[in-house]
């Protein structure tokens, strides 16, 4: 499993060892799904309002700086033998993961490690669009968060 990470924000500070973080918490989803089976790659950028709602803006026509956005790769593309599949792209918005955190009483690192947990799951191709498939989205985060060591992060 092979995550790179880009943190463009200076937001993303106040996370600690964010990058140790973000491998963790890619590697846990993935390997709740698939096991360990052939190398992939994840790329995030951990990024700040204005530069999410620009990329949110260019591929999805939103207008608004969302706290994760999920980009799975082509499936079709095959890599190199010997060379990690990419898996897709992760993007968080910094100020947006860190509102969100205050509001839900809960950590920037919690809250960063949902996100991260639930974006990997866009990946590999979960959704939430329909209440069934919410439910089973939310279930699988709450079992990879609690391996982790984090709080249910759909408790109220």
């Amino acid at each position: 499993m092979s995550v790179l990470v880009d943190i463009e924000d200076d937001g993303w500070r106040r996370v600690p060892d964010l990058e140790e973080l973000a491998e963790g918490a890619v590697a846990a989803a993935v390997a709740w799904e698939r096991g360990s089976a052939d190398p992939l790659e994840v790329s995030i950028l951990f990024t700040g309002e204005d530069q999410a709602a620009l990329i949110n803006r260019e591929w999805r026509n939103e207008t608004y700086a969302p706290n994760v956005l999920s980009f799975p790769a082509v499936a079709a593309i095959e890599p190199p033998p010997g060379e990690a599949r990419p898996l897709g792209d992760i993007v968080l918005a910094a100020g947006v993961v860190a509102r969100e955190a205050v509001e839900q009483g809960r950590s920037m690192e919690s809250h960063t490690a949902h996100l991260l947990v639930h974006g990997t799951l866009h990946l590999l191709g979960y959704d939430h669009m329909e209440p069934a498939d919410a439910a089973k989205m939310e279930e699988v985060e709450t079992a990879i968060l609690r391996e982790l060591g984090y709080p249910d992060p759909y408790e109220r």
